[in-house]
Parts: structure tokens; C-alpha cells; sequence
């Protein structure tokens, strides 16, 4: 497969669920949210209330802190102390979708019991611990003809969305390597369960921001079939990994080449793509979390998800762009708000999950294989994937 060519289909789709019967066709779809730390409260909440036929109906969180949070930030939203409320609603009541924000540990048993009870389902990345959870869980899914996404808000990021545009265009050749950092610099830990080297915590960088790059890789260039990585703990009373390489080799010959560290003092480019005609560098993170940690808000806030010019990356052969060499390619605009227009129109019409948990899983088994690899010191052949039912 020509690298170059349009962007793979996915790797697996699952039946799409019948479109929901709501009230009326104009009433929007009830949210539960499950979790009000980073994830809940700088990307879901914010961005589900930012979607026209979506309203936050009811935050889920027992600390008493972020229940006052909550109130200050949306006073006309319920809150909950344990999501077992969520399940219990009944009738007219009921939920429309529940999304799941709350740490690692809990996101297979949360989403098993929204499925089980007939609710539409968004989990944060990472879906599960494993790839065979996460099949169990698209399995249970098909059963109970239930909706079930993973939030995986990177692939609309302003880079990204650049790069699938030059890969369709042909702009860049045949693709020989990718290269993806996502860098930081913080050389002291921060605590709490994200480093926690506890198995069931599942915290580290390579099932956190690994989630994030492995996924793009597979979106861009298809199914992995081997994995090599490097795996370490940099920090003093580091106990999950905190600086991680992994090497890809994709099913059409295309190798990534991908960085996820908490340990990077001089950062590297966030994409080095390399083809046969060009190559494309790109500096620097897309400016949406920043926005959204600042309180801006899309449709609110505007221009949503621009950069400045000097941010584009650059698109030529030879020269270094840090020399100016190449041409500039103005940046598509970041999306992070799309994810949850799809989610809505996919309850409404019985459409296809933005992301499918067949699709997470996949990124699972990289993720896995990267462990077995990093602990052996060996490279891990993944057989393809297989196809849902």
C-alpha cells in the first residue's frame, strides 16, 4: 500500500447502534460525566457543553472539591456522588450518554455497567489495560446494540489534521518514516495515580500520551505488525515510565518512530515525516488544551484552534527548516469540538462511533507489545488484527 494514498479505512467497524428515541427530534441529548479531574473538567465538560444537541445533564464526582468546582462552573447541572445513580434512572429520566473520565482503573467496569444498562457510552483514552478488554467490552456493545466511543481528541489536532491533508494530496511522496514527539519538561513528579506504577492504576506515559501517538500513527498509516521500545524511569522515585521510544513497522512497510517523555529539556519536533518527494516538519503542540486549561471556549472564543504563522510547519527537501529552508504550510485549524459533533449525530442518526473501541484496541495491543518488548529486549510481531463480527 502507497503510503501516499488516502487514509487507510479502519481497522475494524462494529454494527452501528439504532439512532436513539429521544422525546422530540430537537431535544437534546442528556450527558452524565463521570470524573471532574484533568480529563472531565479541562476537555469533556467543556466540550460536550459546547455542542449544539448536547447538554450536560449530571457530573459525577465524590471529592468534595471538585463538587463545589463543578457548581461554580455549571450551577444548573446535577451532581452525583457515585455513577451506580446514573444507572439507576429510569424512564424519562434516563441518560442519553454517559461519558467516563475517571482514572484508568475504573474505565472497564464503569463502561461495563453503562452497556449492561442500555446507555450510549464515551471512555477516555485508555479504553482498557488490554486489548482483549477492550474487544470484550465492543462485544458487549454489539449485544446490547449500544453506542460505545473513545475519546481520542488528537486526532483533530491542528498538526494532525495537516498532515492527513499533505498525505492526500500526495504532496509528500511515498512515506518511509514518521516521526512523533510528544515532549515535556517536567523533571519533578507530580504524584497522584498518572504515576502511580501500581499494575491496576495502569498510569505511565506509554498508556497516557502513548495512547495518543500510537493511535495517530495507526489512523495515518494502518495496522502494526512489530514493535520494538524502550521503556525508562528518569525522575528520582520515578515508579511508571516517564521517557519511552517505540518503533512501529506498519503492514505497508511505513516505520514510526515514536516519542512520549516527561524528561525533555530540549524539545524535539512534535512531526518529522519523511516521503520520497518531501518532508514535512512541524514544531510545537496544538494550542487547544492551553485554551481550554485557560477557560476559552470554542464557538465562544474565536478564532478556534488557529496558530500563528510562525508556528506552521514547513514542507521541502534538504534544507533544515530552521533555516528557513522548505515552504511554509499554514496549519489547519484544531477540532477537539468535532469529536463530540460526530458523537452527537451518531446518536441522532444511527451513525458509525467517531472512534471505535475496535480501533482503541489495536492501539492496545501496540501498547502491549511495546511493554513485552521493553522488558525482554526484543522486537514483538503483532498478527492483524481481527476483524469484528
Amino acid at each position: 500500500m502507497n503510503a501516499s494514498a488516502p487514509v487507510p479505512a479502519p481497522l475494524a467497524t462494529s454494527t452501528v447502534p439504532a439512532p436513539l428515541a429521544t422525546s422530540t427530534a430537537t431535544a437534546p441529548l442528556r450527558v452524565g460525566l463521570v470524573g471532574y479531574g484533568l480529563a472531565g473538567s479541562v476537555f469533556h465538560a467543556p466540550l460536550v457543553t459546547a455542542t449544539d444537541g448536547l447538554v450536560l445533564d449530571t457530573l459525577v464526582t465524590s471529592d468534595p472539591g471538585r463538587q463545589a468546582q463543578a457548581r461554580a462552573e455549571f450551577p444548573d447541572v446535577r451532581i452525583a456522588a457515585s455513577a451506580d445513580e446514573l444507572w439507576e434512572r429510569k424512564d424519562g429520566d434516563a441518560l442519553d450518554l454517559v461519558v467516563i473520565a475517571s482514572p484508568n482503573r475504573t474505565h472497564v467496569p464503569l463502561a461495563t455497567a453503562a452497556l449492561t444498562a442500555g446507555l450510549p457510552v464515551v471512555v477516555d483514552k485508555p479504553l482498557a489495560a488490554t486489548a482483549a478488554e477492550a474487544r470484550e467490552l465492543a462485544a458487549l456493545a454489539e449485544r446490547t446494540g449500544t453506542f460505545l466511543s473513545v475519546f481520542q481528541n488528537r486526532r483533530w489536532d491542528n498538526d494532525f489534521l495537516t498532515l492527513r491533508r499533505l498525505l492526500a494530496g500526495g504532496e509528500l511522496g511515498e512515506i518511509q518514516r514518521f516521526e512523533s514527539r510528544f515532549e515535556r519538561w517536567r523533571p519533578q513528579l507530580k504524584g497522584g495515580w498518572r504515576e502511580s506504577g501500581a499494575p491496576e492504576e495502569i498510569g505511565g506515559l506509554l498508556y497516557d500520551l502513548g495512547s495518543h501517538v500510537v493511535d495517530q500513527a495507526l489512523v495515518l498509516f494502518g495496522p502494526a505488525v512489530r514493535v520494538y521500545a524502550e521503556t525508562d524511569l528518569r525522575r528520582p522515585g520515578a515508579e511508571a515510565d516517564d521517557d519511552t521510544f517505540l518503533a512501529v513497522t506498519h503492514a505497508n512497510g511505513v516505520r514510526s518512530h515514536l516519542y512520549v517523555s516527561a524528561t525533555t529539556a530540549q524539545l524535539g519536533p512534535r512531526f518529522r515525516v519523511l516521503g520520497s518527494r518531501a518532508g514535512y516538519v512541524k514544531y510545537g503542540l496544538d494550542p487547544q488544551e492551553v485554551a481550554l486549561r485557560e477557560g476559552l471556549r470554542p464557538g465562544r472564543d474565536a478564532p478556534w484552534g488557529e496558530e500563528p504563522e510562525h508556528l506552521w510547519g514547513r514542507l521541502g527537501s534538504g534544507e533544515s527548516p530552521l533555516t528557513g529552508g522548505g515552504t511554509p504550510v499554514r496549519t489547519v485549524p484544531g477540532d477537539y469540538p468535532a469529536y463530540y459533533a460526530a458523537v452527537a449525530a451518531a446518536l441522532r442518526g444511527g451513525g458509525p462511533a467517531p472512534v471505535t473501541a475496535y480501533e482503541a484496541a489495536h492501539c492496545l495491543d501496540v501498547l502491549e507489545a511495546a511493554r513485552v518488548s521493553s522488558r525482554d529486549g526484543v522486537v514483538v510481531e503483532i498478527p492483524a488484527p481481527p476483524a469484528a463480527p
